[in-house]
Parts: structure tokens; C-alpha cells; sequence
């Protein structure tokens, strides 16, 4: 079921669980996620970076919407990690959530590009999610972000008058995450009391956590307990499809599509799972009231 994503975090926020927002840049990706989480009965939320979306093309989004509508599972179309230009092309395409990068700009700019984002979404029923503060990047992300050494983190009471001002449905912060695989040697740290002064602050509105990749999962699944309803999951889920992809061309025997992809999804299947059961996302599909 198609939903956007002020209904389907509003659960999420109510029953102290993070929705997987899984990147799907290719419809194996896709089938793949939504066949798990109708398995594990877990909500879900489908993110496309602009730059997917403009090598997949608008009518990748037609089939993205035809699936979300038909599984019984909760869904949101999401475009990741956006400027203005493409959250047009988005809306127009059928997105139902949509989030608006404007943290590298001074904290005023940053409010009033959100608000205008807000202002234009709403009346279409679209959510929007807002950044504040910014987070790190490594060399093997294409995301949007800083050198790991820049991260300026989320102030509890910046995020107040930001939600205030902009009307977010969802806010991305910044407690100490990086975009992409860390690179060897890297010990990412979340700031877990921030993260709870921030909650504390605004406990209404869902906050998302960008970068989680490399994280340990006791981090994570701390982070969950303390407020976060949305983790973006792209790096992991793609390193293991193409690291056993990889594995499955050394036979230069093998070229039939059936034959390549079924280990390759085999073991991004089991990334998957692991996000949804470490997020709590799973067997939550019962709080919500479906048509």
C-alpha cells in the first residue's frame, strides 16, 4: 500500500520502531525488498537518489508505483538526497515523500529553501524531509555530504526552530554518521546523548539517520530506541549484491540472467533481513490500518 511518509513514520514514532528506507537503483533491487518485507511483515521505504532516477527514467517510477500499491505492505516512494529541480520532476512522477538537502548552506538559507519545498509539497500530499546539521562522506559515496572531518552536528534547540519554521515532516540529523563504506581504520561514533536531547526537544517528528553503513549494530539499534524512525540503507545492501556478483562472472561460462543475479540477490536478501530485524522494523506491518 502507497502512503507518504508523515503516515507511515507517524507509527513508526508511536511504537519506537525505524523504517529501512532501502536505495533501489535497479528493479532486482526492488522485487528483492519488497519480497522480504511482505516476509517479515515490515513497513518499508523506497528511496531513489536523482541521479538513479535520471539513469533509470520516469517510467522506472511507473513500476515502482504499480508494485507499492499492490503489496499489502506499507510504502513510500522516496526521493533521497535532493535539490528543488529534481523534487519537481519527482512529484510529477508520483513520489509521495521527497527530501530537500539545503544543510550545507547557512542556517537561514536552509529554512527558507525548506519552507518553499513544504509549501509546494503540501497541498499535494507529498512529505518532505529536512537536514540539519551536516553529515560526513567518504570517497565512495555519491551522496550529498562533507569530508568525515567537517561533521557539524545538530543542535537540539536549531532543530526546534527549524521544524517550526520550515513545517518538516521529517528531519534528518546529524549525530556523527558517514555517507558510504568507512574506509579501513575509520570508527564512526554515534552521539547518542544528543541524539536523546534532540528527541526530547522535538518528540513529534520522526528524525531520520543518514549514513549508517559500518556502524555496529549495537549503535543502531540504540539509536532506534532513543528516536531515530528512519535509516537509509544504500552502501550495504549494494557492496553485498555486487561483491557476489563479482564472484559469479569469474565463470565466463555463465551469461544468462537467471544464472547470474539468484546468489547476487541471495546474499543482499540476507543484509536485508538482518537491517529490518535490527531496526525492529519487523512484524509491524499490524499497526497499521490498511484499505
Amino acid at each position: 500500500m502507497l502512503m507518504n511518509m508523515t503516515d507511515l513514520l507517524k507509527v513508526a514514532n508511536e511504537h519506537n520502531f525505524a523504517v529501512p528506507a532501502f536505495n533501489i537503483g535497479t528493479g532486482m533491487i526492488l522485487n528483492a525488498v519488497i519480497e522480504r518485507c511482505e516476509a517479515l511483515q515490515a513497513p518499508v521505504i523506497l528511496a531513489i537518489h536523482p541521479l538513479e532516477l535520471g539513469f533509470q527514467g520516469d517510467n522506472f517510477i511507473e513500476s515502482v508505483k504499480s508494485i507499492a500499491n499492490r503489496t499489502k505492505i506499507p510504502c513510500v516512494i522516496h526521493l533521497d538526497h535532493s535539490e528543488e529541480k529534481d523534487i519537481y520532476r519527482a512529484v510529477r512522477d508520483g513520489f509521495t515523500s521527497v527530501m530537500i538537502d539545503a544543510s550545507s548552506l547557512p542556517f537561514e538559507e536552509n529554512i527558507a529553501i525548506t519552507k518553499r519545498i513544504v509549501d509546494f509539497c503540501r497541498p499535494l500530499n507529498v512529505s518532505v524531509e529536512g537536514e540539519l546539521g551536516t553529515i560526513g562522506t567518504t570517497e565512495q559515496s555519491f551522496e550529498g555530504g562533507v569530508s568525515s572531518t567537517e561533521i557539524s552536528y545538530t543542535q537540539p534547540e536549531e532543530a526546534r526552530t527549524f521544524i517550526d519554521r520550515t513545517g518538516v515532516d521529517t528531519l534528518a540529523i546529524a549525530i556523527g554518521t558517514c555517507h558510504g563504506i568507512y574506509p579501513k581504520g575509520f570508527q564512526p561514533n554515534l552521539q547518542q546523548e544528543l541524539l536523546s536531547k534532540i528527541k526530547k526537544v522535538v518528540p513529534e517528528t520522526p528524525l531520520v539517520l543518514h549514513g549508517g553503513s559500518s556502524n555496529k549494530d549495537s549503535e543502531i539499534a540504540e539509536a532506534c530506541r532513543r528516536g531515530i524512525n528512519k535509516i537509509n540503507i544504500s552502501s550495504d545492501i549494494k557492496d553485498a549484491f555486487y561483491q557476489e556478483l563479482r564472484n559469479t562472472l569469474k565463470d565466463e561460462f555463465i551469461r544468462e540472467p537467471f544464472e547470474l543475479y539468484p546468489p547476487a540477490i541471495a546474499a543482499m536478501n540476507k543484509i536485508i533481513d538482518h537491517k529490518i530485524e535490527l531496526f525492529n522494523d519487523d512484524d509491524k506491518v499490524k499497526y497499521y490500518r490498511l484499505g
